[in-house]
């Protein structure tokens, strides 16, 4: 798949991209879904994710927030946090693309994905991402990353 800024992508490889905030809760929210599913198939090494120093700042952010909502412990969010920062990628911004979004927010999701040369951000606000498509990175939901990596375990 080529994006529009020239990057081209080999099939053969497993995807690298950036999980969106509200993919994590989700995840924590309900063992039921995709997100779950994704979280749980990060062990299997299935694909990358790429995360910045802001992304995770902002994961624990409302990770904490939604826990009282969950069956987690606040120490058991910090450990997931950590968890994540172990296995990613951890992706240094040094051109920022705003705004090309309407929320800040996904705009720094958006640059991280671009300075990682990551696939698809993987979202379940595809309309906030709309614009994505103009830097090469597509838009995926949690179950399009389960789709595309297939029955890896």
């Amino acid at each position: 798949m080529a994006g529009s800024i020239g990057i081209e992508y080999d099939t053969n490889m497993k995807p690298r991209v950036v999980l969106d905030t509200n993919v994590l809760v989700a995840a924590v929210r309900s063992r039921n879904g995709a997100s779950f599913q994704v979280l749980s198939r990060l062990a299997a090494d299935c694909f990358d994710i790429v995360i910045s120093t802001p992304l995770v700042l902002e994961y624990e952010a409302a990770l904490l927030e939604h826990q009282p909502l969950t069956v987690f412990s606040r120490n058991d969010i910090v450990a997931l946090v950590d968890s994540l920062c172990a296995i990613a990628q951890h992706q240094d911004i040094f051109y920022l693309w705003r705004p090309a979004l309407r929320d800040p927010r996904d705009d720094m999701v958006l640059e991280v994905a671009v300075a990682a040369g990551c696939e698809a951000i993987v979202t379940f606000n595809r309309r906030d991402f709309r614009h994505s498509d103009r830097f090469g990175v597509a838009i995926w939901t949690p179950a399009d990353l389960l789709d595309q990596i297939g029955e890896c375990t």
